[in-house]
């Protein structure tokens, strides 16, 4: 990966900044002062060019059935976006079936506002660069209604919160046009995911990239700096079912789900926490990369390489086969930190395909029951420099590919565990080239990389586990 195109937390928080409401900068643009009803917004949105910010003044207002507010043919630019803002952030609260329905319109930016509707908000293929920033979404709690559809290239969606449900459905899904497409470049970042709590076990994820039809198409998305708290809809809290994306630095906490490569090819999931949930990382597919992640007190599996009921999907394929699980072939999983899990890392039995040809390396393994690694049949793995430890036991690591010693651990203020001066993993790691070249924390590994997530530095982390101070509305 190209480390060059990787948003870092200062670059989010400097490049992607809204015009901030109340300041000269705001006051100068197009529509400063505020429109006071939905029919002005409209009027003002219907005549908007580049460059304009239109201004709703704070109220509760109800959207008419069959009247939503329309966003047609309206063409901002990167430069000059056309923002769409609500007086104070959270002060509008927009009420009914629908709020904003877009078409054939582009570099769209809506922002700051409480969104309360009881229908799907369709973000469709005909339009791109569509951004919705700083809003708060509670949707109304109806069975199986999904909250946010993105559809639409080169979309952001950064800074909301989405909470408060209690039944199936999923907080957003990305997909792409016609059966098969999937939107381009889509960024998911600095969001809050919190408090979904449907009993069943399936189809209440906070976010579903992709879907089993479009597994095959390369999406690019990148799902970065999410908060995940109480997310108990579903076992994947981060759901993927497309190629080619990048899920980095998120933190999911205290939830049922977890990060699955459910379909798809060639992601890279890095430098994630998983902490005290109930499930970690769960592999399918092809040719993924998944390095620097650390997971900890998880009530389930820590990380699973699966097998597959199929080979490799190809396309073309039916669509009952394409719905079943791909072996998870050409896998890199290195430099992970395994910690205190009731199950550490561990294959599956229960399908024809095993896995094949995967590097498993320079991962810290630490726990107290059961076999550290469980692995089902497997053919052609290449295993090194792990370190195991721990009252469980070593399980059928191949002995060269592993040694059992203390890494000496030591749980700092934010509660992870990271590497002492005294540590045996120090300068340990194998691989070459490296896979990695910062560590979870954001800090230089260096020629001589340690095992496991973290690198040894006596300097303050740059980067620690997501807060509700780091994501959301009010985030920087």
């Amino acid at each position: 990966m190209d480390r060059r195109t990787f948003l870092s937390s200062a670059t989010l928080g400097a490049a992607l900044v809204v015009v901030p409401l109340g300041t000269a900068a705001a006051a100068s643009c197009r529509e400063a002062a505020p429109v006071k009803s939905l029919a002005e917004l409209q009027a003002a949105i219907d005549k908007a060019a580049a460059g304009a910010v239109i201004t709703l003044k704070n109220g509760d207002y109800t959207v008419p059935t069959g009247k939503p507010i329309t966003v047609k043919g309206r063409r901002g630019t990167e430069a000059q976006p056309i923002t769409i803002v609500a007086e104070s952030r959270g002060g509008v609260v927009l009420r009914g079936e629908q709020s904003f329905v877009f078409s054939s319109s582009s570099f769209i930016t809506i922002s700051g506002f409480s969104l309360r509707q009881s229908t799907t908000l369709d973000v469709p293929p005909d339009c791109s660069a569509i951004r919705l920033t700083r809003n708060d979404l509670q949707f109304a709690d109806i069975s199986e209604l999904n909250w946010v559809m993105v559809r639409a290239d080169d979309s952001k969606v950064d800074r909301n919160h989405f909470h408060g449900k209690t039944t199936q459905g999923i907080f957003l899904g990305i997909e792409g046009a016609g059966k098969d497409g999937m939107a381009q470049n889509v960024q998911v970042f600095r969001n809050y995911f919190s408090d979904h709590s449907f009993a069943g076990d399936n189809g209440g994820e906070p976010i579903r990239l992709g879907l089993s039809p479009r597994a095959l198409t390369k999406a690019g998305a990148k799902v970065e700096y999410n908060l995940f708290e109480r997310a108990n809809g579903d076992p994947e809290a981060i759901s993927i079912k497309s190629s080619g994306n990048f899920v980095r630095h998120n933190t999911i906490r205290d939830s049922k789900g977890g990060i699955v490569l459910r379909h798809g090819n060639g992601t890279r999931v890095e430098a994630n926490y998983l902490l005290g949930g109930q499930e970690g990382v769960r592999i399918y597919g092809n040719d993924h990369v998944v390095v620097n992640n650390y997971v900890a007190g998880i009530t389930g599996r820590g990380l699973v390489v699966g097998s597959g009921s199929e080979r490799d999907h190809t396309p073309g394929e039916p669509d009952d086969t394409r719905r079943g699980n791909d072996a998870a072939d050409r896998v890199l999983i290195a430099n992970n930190t395994l910690l205190n899990n009731k199950s550490t890392l561990s294959g599956e039995t229960n399908r024809p395909f095993e896995p094949h040809d995967c590097v498993i390396a320079d991962n810290l393994l630490i726990g107290d029951t059961g076999d550290l690694v469980s692995m089902g049949n497997t053919v052609g793995f290449r295993w090194s420099g792990n370190i195991v430890f721990g009252a469980g036991t070593d399980g059928n690591a191949p002995a060269a590919g592993y040694r059992r010693v203390d890494p000496r651990l030591a749980r700092g203020a934010d509660g992870v565990s990271r590497l002492t001066a005294s540590s045996p993993a120090i300068g340990a790691a194998t691989l070459s080239p490296a896979p990695v070249t910062e560590d979870i924390d954001g800090q230089p590994r260096g020629s001589a990389r340690d095992v496991g997530a973290d690198e040894y530095s006596s300097a303050a982390p740059l980067l620690r586990p997501l807060t509700p101070a780091d994501v959301g509305p009010a985030a920087p």
